[in-house]
């Protein structure tokens, strides 16, 4: 089984034209992608998950 792509956060903040702050005020009310915290202490969010949230924001639209 292959594994899920995981996307850094720079990337994920390019594709939906955010900058990091406004991302972390958005992921404080709880509207931000779900976000992986791995040992080492980076963020990850995988693909599956952002398009996922993409599609929402679109349904609600």
């Amino acid at each position: 089984m292959a594994r899920p792509q995981m996307l850094k956060l720079p990337e994920v903040l390019a594709e939906i034209g955010m900058s990091r702050a406004a991302f972390y005020r958005m992921r404080t009310r709880g509207k931000a992608p779900k976000l992986i915290k791995l040992p080492n202490g980076q963020l990850r969010v995988r693909r599956a998950d952002l398009d996922a949230w993409w599609r929402d924001l679109e349904a609600a639209a």
